[in-house]
């Protein structure tokens, strides 16, 4: 599947934590893409610290990961990890990935198996799913009620959904 929008790349700022203790900024703004590449630009701005002997940092600042949340002492594996599934699945696969709890794995089972497109609204998928896969007599068609079905589903938990604009609402089933 193709990414809704392209995020911007994902770079991190690492703080060195003995000059920040200190009261003086000390860091750099890495980007994300190799964890040995990351792991050696972290080595880097701590030897160039203007503490001796600094080996501790936090990533006090991320950009590019589209909403997906970094904390302060993430594993820089786990940062490499989900810096590579958003530039794969852009940010559709952010939202994604916030909304399911950060599991890459079910981020990326719901955008392979569980997306069904993008609607206006929900109600709008759940009148072209009925309409394709029911035959509805002349007489009833007024009478369905797709937004009361739209509702159901969401709060049964048989389907989420993301919204990336205000007429783009994507669908998916809940695993």
């Amino acid at each position: 599947m193709a990414s809704v929008a392209n995020l911007r790349s994902p770079r991190i700022y690492v703080a060195c934590l003995a000059a920040y203790n200190a009261g003086r900024l000390h860091g750099a703004w890495i980007e994300v893409e190799d964890e040995d590449v990351v792991r050696g630009a972290i080595a880097a701005m701590l030897n160039a610290s203007p503490v001796a002997g600094a080996e501790e940092f936090a990533i006090h600042d991320h950009d590019g990961f589209g909403g997906v949340n970094i904390g302060e002492y993430e594993h820089i594996g786990r940062v490499v990890e989900i810096a590579s599934f958003l530039r794969e699945r852009g940010q559709l696969g952010a939202l994604a990935l916030a909304h399911l709890g950060g599991s890459i794995d079910d981020a990326n089972a719901a955008l392979d198996d569980g997306y069904r497109g993008a609607y206006e609204s929900l109600s709008d998928y759940f009148q072209e799913l009925t309409e394709e896969t029911v035959a509805i007599p002349e007489a009833l068609r007024l009478y369905i009620d797709y937004e009361a079905m739209a509702r159901d589903a969401e709060l049964s938990g048989d389907v989420f959904t993301l919204r990336t604009a205000h007429d783009e609402l994507h669908v998916f089933w809940a695993r």
